[in-house]
């Protein structure tokens, strides 16, 4: 029976797969104490195609980025749901931090992230209001245009 967490996602259009695997010497999630660490996730979708790849500010689009975020988001979810069996054991999403594939003169990446950002939210609701940083990069794995990693304080 999915939780309430999961239902709110299920209402959004949003079911969890499998989380990917690790891609090198690391692992999906640690936990340690009250705090789940999510591996940074990158915008694959659940078929394992990039939802935007390249640049933002050089033929990605703020609204692509965005939607790149939100996939980041979704596979941050897997993780975690992965790793707790419920995401109903999340008691906050303590904090996001964003890379995003930049042109050197993108501004935009806030607006960008706010993709990963508002899912966690409308997931949530209050417990999903978070801290976050958002860094433009040169570039990132597979030349995705996001990645994402997060905290969550769990029960």
């Amino acid at each position: 029976m999915a939780g309430t967490v999961e239902q709110r996602l299920a209402d959004l259009g949003i079911t969890l797969h499998a989380p990917a695997a690790p891609v090198a010497n690391y692992v999906g999630t640690v936990r340690t104490g009250n705090l789940l660490v999510d591996s940074g996730q990158v915008c694959f979708d659940a078929a394992g195609k990039l939802v935007a790849k390249g640049k933002l500010g050089a033929g990605v689009s703020i609204e692509q980025g965005q939607a790149a975020a939100r996939a980041c988001a979704i596979n941050l979810l897997a993780q975690a749901k992965a790793a707790l069996g419920d995401l109903d054991k999340v008691t906050r999403v303590v904090r996001l931090g964003g890379f995003v594939n930049s042109a050197p003169d993108f501004l935009d990446g806030p607006k960008v992230l706010n993709g990963a950002s508002d899912l966690m939210v409308a997931a949530f609701g209050d417990k999903g209001r978070h801290a976050r940083s958002t860094i433009g990069v040169a570039v990132l794995p597979a030349d995705a245009a996001v990645e994402v990693e997060a905290i969550f304080e769990v029960a």
